[in-house]
């Protein structure tokens, strides 16, 4: 996925690569909770909050007009907008974000080469 960089003036346009790489199931799923989402959702972001025993945590919730920040990388998806926190894309940049289901849990997936570890549980990271 490639996220178009706007010029000012006479500059052209770029393509540059998106921070996160979203596989078909995680951008399948992602049409999915915009098919369900609440009234006034633009699309889904995510971001990395301070939180779990390593300190950082993925987090991915429903953005509302008005709420998308004007720093925020946007990918376009074949069921919405997907949105990377401005302030979470460092730690994500050349993470996969996939979606998986077995048969005791489904979630997000993140493989993310910035990580220099987790917590036991998995449920948060630290860089």
């Amino acid at each position: 996925m490639n996220v178009k960089v706007s010029a000012s003036g006479d500059k052209p346009t770029r393509v540059r690569p998106a921070a996160v790489t979203l596989t078909e199931g995680a951008q399948a799923r992602i049409g999915e909770l915009m098919a369900r989402a609440p009234d006034g959702a633009i699309g889904v972001r995510l971001s990395t909050p301070r939180r779990g025993c390593s300190g950082l945590a993925y987090s991915v919730d429903y953005v509302r007009e008005g709420e998308a920040g004007a720093f925020d990388e946007r990918i376009e998806t074949p069921g919405g907008t997907f949105f990377i926190d401005a302030a979470s894309v460092l730690y994500l940049i050349g993470s996969v974000m996939d979606w998986k289901v077995d048969d005791f849990a489904a979630g997000f997936v993140f493989e993310n080469p910035n990580a220099k570890g987790s917590c036991g549980c998995g449920e948060s990271f630290t860089v």
